[in-house]
């Protein structure tokens, strides 16, 4: 962008010096030779742009000078301007064309990240807390204005129509571990998520929905999960009111950034060595993590769990603790990161 504008400049320069090259060849002709403004602008036209043609009316001496004087400022600043619109139409090709191909590139080499569909304002909430927490993610937005202002961010973005297929297919979808609907409108992600399960019926999609009677057809079209940022949004207020220091304990379990510590989700998989052993035998070189919660492959919650509770195959585990602690968990138990909800 900054080259482009670079370059237009120049343009925008040269066409003004030609246009002052022009007035004062045509001023010049009616002082030094007395001509009427019409033969000297005609005459200021032929010589300027060396088409040939005899001179208007004979010149004098002084004439003659002054007529070199003008071929050779005009031909260069007509050359000049060639330039620049030479070099402003092929090297911003090329920038295009190449930026193109390394965004290409990042996203072929993608895997285990998240699709965000739509950059509005939960879109950009939902990028800002994948940065915090260091998760690859690419935006796909078909509206240019908000994609540049994501690229401005920093971020991957893919510019298409996530209903499409094509699109979704080249974000990365047959690799990536969840996939997120947040566009504005409850139809656009109804057609986003239904899209992205008939692709792949197994990626995890999570929704966002506007109106609450449009929540069990977004279900209906495969989303897993559901979210409604007004109703979050009206309970948290809500709750701010009643019971006002509630809303900080989420904030500190929740949040990802200037906070003691993170929540994560691990499962016990086939994988893990984790299965038979003892919450206390997991957190035993991290006493300062806490398991807020423990669900089984029965999907039932258990808030608090003690730690004598002994793990099993299908468990997941709701974590908080600081993030060094998590990967030591992590790495030592070969838990599976669980948070894309798979």
């Amino acid at each position: 962008m900054h080259f482009l504008a670079t370059s237009f400049s120049r343009v925008a320069f040269g066409v003004l010096a030609l246009f002052l090259i022009t007035a004062l060849g045509t001023g010049g002709y009616v002082v030094i030779e007395g001509w009427s403004l019409l033969d000297a602008f005609y005459m200021t036209v032929i010589t300027i742009t060396t088409v040939g043609y005899s001179e208007t009316r004979p010149l004098d001496d002084v004439g003659r000078i002054y007529t070199i004087g003008l071929i050779l400022s005009g031909v260069g600043t007509a050359f000049y301007i060639l330039t620049a619109l030479v070099s402003t139409i092929i090297e911003g090709d090329l920038q295009q064309v190449f930026g193109e191909r390394r965004v290409r590139t990042r996203i072929s080499e993608l895997s285990g990240h998240h699709i965000v569909c739509g950059y509005g304002r939960v879109g950009q909430e939902v990028v800002l807390e994948l940065t915090l927490r260091h998760a690859n993610f690419i935006v796909v937005d078909s509206d240019l204005a908000p994609l540049e202002r994501a690229q401005k961010e920093g971020y991957l973005t893919l510019h298409g129509d996530a209903t499409e297929e094509a699109t979704l297919l080249e974000a990365g979808l047959e690799r990536c571990n969840s996939l997120i609907a947040a566009a504005d409108s409850d139809s656009g992600n109804t057609y986003i998520t239904l899209t992205a399960k008939s692709l792949r019926p197994d990626v995890f999609v999570v929704a966002r929905v506007g109106s609450a009677a449009n929540e069990g057809k977004l279900r209906q079209a495969g989303a897993d999960r559901v979210v409604s940022p007004y109703q979050m949004g009206g309970r948290r207020i809500a709750l701010a009111a009643l019971q006002p220091a509630l809303p900080d304990i989420f904030d500190v379990v929740a949040a990802a950034k200037d906070r003691p510590g993170i929540l994560r989700d691990f499962a016990v998989d086939q994988r893990s060595d984790a299965a038979g052993k003892s919450l206390e035998e997991l957190l035993a070189r991290t006493p300062n993590v806490i398991v807020l919660a423990l669900r089984n492959d029965r999907g039932t919650f258990i808030l608090g769990p003690d730690l004598s509770t002994r793990l099993a195959l299908g468990d997941r585990l709701m974590v908080f603790g600081g993030e060094e602690d998590m990967q030591r968990i992590q790495r030592g138990f070969k838990l599976a990161d669980a948070s894309s909800g798979q």
